[in-house]
This record gives C-alpha cells, sequence and structure tokens, in this order.
C-alpha cells in the first residue's frame, strides 16, 4: 500500500535544469567554446561528477577565474528562472496527495538553501512533511542515502513510497533506496536511459495521482 510520495526538486518541481544548462552554456559561449549536452547531462541529480571549467580550461587552453565564473553562472541562472513556474501538473499532485492523505517528502542533491528558497517562492513549502538536501547526507545521488533519509523521516517502509525523479542519477538513487520510481524527464534530460524504473510520463498532468498509484497496488 503507497503510503508517501518523495519528489525531487530540480527538474521535476521547476524546470531549473533547463535554465542552469542555458547559464552554463552562455560562458561557454563568451569563450567560443561549446559544452556538449551529453557531457552536462552526466552532472544532473548529483554533483561533483563533472566539473565544466575544467572543461573549458581544457578546450581553451588557459586558465579561468573559477569563483568569478561561478557567481556569473548562479546570477545568470537565477534570473532566468525569475519568473519560472511549477512544472504541469506538479501542484496538483500535491494537493491530491494531501487530500488522499499521503505523507509527503522531497530529497534533492541541491543544498537546503537552494531548494527552500525555491519553494517558499512557489508557496509549495507547506505540502512538504520533510526535506532531506545535500546538507543532510555524506553522499548524495545517486547514493540511496536522501531517499532512505527521507522515508525514515516520514515513517514509511521503502516499499510503502512512490519518487518522483526526473533525472538517471535520481531515478537509480531511489531505485537503490527501495522505493517505487516514477520518472518525468524534462528538455535537459529525456535523451537520458533510465534503466529499470517503474513508469515514465511526459508531465503529472498526463494522469491523475490516484490513477497513477492504482499501478502500484
Amino acid at each position: 500500500m503507497i503510503k508517501a510520495l518523495v519528489f525531487d526538486f530540480d527538474g521535476l518541481i521547476v524546470d531549473t535544469e533547463t535554465k542552469i544548462f542555458q547559464a552554463i552554456e552562455e560562458i561557454f559561449e563568451q569563450h567560443n567554446c561549446k559544452l556538449p549536452l551529453e557531457l552536462w547531462q552526466t552532472c544532473i541529480g548529483t554533483k561533483d561528477s563533472f566539473d565544466p571549467f575544467d572543461y573549458l580550461e581544457g578546450q581553451i587552453m588557459r586558465s579561468v577565474d573559477r569563483d568569478d565564473l561561478r557567481i556569473k553562472h548562479r546570477t545568470r541562472a537565477l534570473e532566468l528562472l525569475e519568473n519560472e513556474q511549477p512544472l504541469p501538473g506538479v501542484e496538483d499532485y500535491l494537493k491530491a496527495a494531501k487530500e488522499l492523505g499521503l505523507k509527503i517528502a522531497l530529497a534533492s542533491s541541491s543544498t537546503r538553501k537552494w531548494v527552500t528558497e525555491h519553494l517558499t517562492k512557489l508557496n509549495l513549502i507547506s505540502y512538504f512533511e520533510c526535506i532531506k538536501t545535500a546538507d543532510d547526507v555524506e553522499n548524495v545521488k545517486p547514493d540511496p542515502a536522501l531517499y532512505l533519509e527521507a522515508v525514515k523521516c516520514l515513517g514509511v517502509k521503502p516499499q510503502e513510497a512512490i519518487a518522483f525523479e526526473d533525472s538517471a542519477n535520481g531515478s537509480l538513487a531511489a531505485k537503490r533506496a527501495g522505493l517505487y520510481c516514477v520518472v518525468i524527464p524534462n528538455e535537459i534530460t529525456k535523451g537520458l536511459a533510465f534503466g529499470d524504473v517503474d513508469h515514465q510520463m511526459e508531465s503529472m498532468a498526463e494522469m491523475q495521482l490516484n490513477e497513477l498509484i492504482e499501478k502500484f497496488s
């Protein structure tokens, strides 16, 4: 019996992934260089797996001011996200979960500050009984720790929860933790191979939450 839902954040609740990639692309273009999407995709849903500035320096054969570029990247990404809204069906799923009496958590490889600031801005933070981020674990996705901490916090077993993910690293973490996993790719992750997931949709608007839950009953 499904008792809980655990949501990823970036690229799943809000499509931050597209804007973050656009911001890093612009930096590369300013250096007359191109960042292949397939390289960037390796770091989606996790961290420290790929440093774009290592790659940039290798391509242009000189060093760059990494601290300055990181600030510029974050500033530009936030500019692009200024008017961003939840992805289709997200708030409907959160409302439906509350109506169904399900527990709701969030598990993200991003920092707590990043996640909570965006959720607060979107007026969604009150839906979540538990928020687990990179600040709470030693290893982020694809390690299962974030999902294990989320279900523990909610007081449910992994097999009683459905994870919602947009990335390969995230879906692998959810399955390793023993949760059901529904994948909803975005523009940046739709070309990835997701492996052994339980269901895949184009958006949460595609199916009512109660219909989806029936698939796992």
